[in-house]
Parts: structure tokens; C-alpha cells; sequence
């Protein structure tokens, strides 16, 4: 059994299912006062000064503060089912599904909600390894339990729930910088698609 690791956000799908679940599940009230106090945020991310770990921190402490989870966790399973199959590109999930096919541990490792990722990878039976919204009281905080799941810390939660010296084979598949620390532990490395050397 091999073991094959797939970033989700422009790799497994063609854009940016975060960015769309702030819009499906937040209201119009939230989203523009929330833009509002975001603004320098939002400006700074996009001129390359804020990194997109800092942005999604931020948009979950306004936006998702004082959420009712189970409200949430329904708006999640909801998005997985209908959104989500628009969003996924096709040739990611012929690999996916190739990979389980060979008998291969298939974990999508991302920076985006588990409350609607664990839904969807569920569906194809994969595992997932990804954010966390903190709940207290069924009420949620807005913060992420044990911090962003991003650069470093995608190899750190691997490494923590795999023993990577079981598997002949390690595959990873990536998009962006924030995936190059994951793909460092592949033997075959796929960037945007490409294999790397």
C-alpha cells in the first residue's frame, strides 16, 4: 500500500471552495460588515503583504464567531453535496479514484473547513486532514483548534497520524506554496499537475 496525498483548494478542485463557503453559509449582513473590518486584510493579502494563512484566520474569527455549530455543520454537509461536485476537477478525481484502486491510503491534506471537507471526503471514503473550527457550548469561537493547517503544519498533522516509513511509495499532489513542504516528503511529486523532479 502506497500512500498518496492530495492538497484540495485548485488542486482536487478548479477554485477556491473557502472563499465560496464564507459566501454559502455567512449573510449578507456578516459578509459586508465583516469585509469592512477585514479591509486592510483583504488589501494587504491581495498586494502579496498578508499571507493567505493570516487572511483565513482572520475571516473565520468574524465571521464565524458566535455561529450555532450544528447550524454550520448542516450548511457544510449541504455544500459538500451540492456545491462541491461543480467545484472538482475531473482528472483529480480519476487520480483519486486510480489511487484507491491500487489499494493506496488517499488523504486530501488541506487549509480548508473540515466542516464541509469531512463531508465530502467521507462520500469517497478518504481520509482528511485539515482545519478545525473550535466549538464551545455548541457555539463556535471563530478559531481553529491547534492553529492554521497550512504550510509546515500539513507535514507536522502527516507526520503525526502516519508512519510514513510503512509505505513504499509516497505520492503528493500540489498547487501552490503553501503545499511545497508536503510535497517534500514525496517521492512522486505533482505540482499543478506536472510531475516534479
Amino acid at each position: 500500500m502506497n500512500l498518496a496525498l492530495f492538497d484540495f483548494d485548485g488542486t482536487i478542485t478548479h477554485s477556491d471552495t473557502f472563499s465560496l463557503f464564507l459566501k454559502f453559509s455567512l449573510n449578507k449582513k456578516t459578509q459586508i460588515l465583516g469585509g469592512i473590518r477585514l479591509a486592510p486584510y483583504i488589501a494587504g493579502y491581495k498586494l502579496g503583504w498578508v499571507t493567505d494563512k493570516t487572511i483565513r484566520t482572520k475571516l473565520c474569527q468574524v465571521g464565524y464567531v458566535g455561529y450555532d455549530a450544528d447550524s454550520l455543520k448542516y450548511m457544510g454537509q449541504e455544500f459538500a453535496k451540492n456545491v462541491l461536485p461543480t467545484c472538482v476537477r475531473q482528472n483529480a478525481l480519476e487520480r483519486i479514484l486510480w489511487h484507491k484502486q491500487q489499494g493506496d491510503q488517499v488523504v486530501v491534506v488541506s487549509a480548508s473547513l473540515g466542516v464541509y471537507l469531512e463531508s465530502w471526503c467521507q462520500s469517497l471514503d478518504l481520509d482528511v486532514i485539515c482545519n478545525q473550527l473550535e466549538i464551545r457550548d455548541s457555539i463556535l469561537t471563530g478559531d481553529f483548534i491547534n492553529g492554521d493547517c497550512g504550510y509546515l503544519e500539513k507535514v507536522n498533522r502527516i507526520k503525526n497520524k502516519y508512519d510514513l516509513s510503512q509505505y513504499p511509495t509516497i505520492y503528493a499532489y500540489g498547487d501552490t506554496p503553501n503545499d511545497y513542504a508536503m510535497l517534500e516528503l514525496a517521492h512522486k511529486k505533482y505540482y499543478r499537475w506536472e510531475e516534479m523532479n
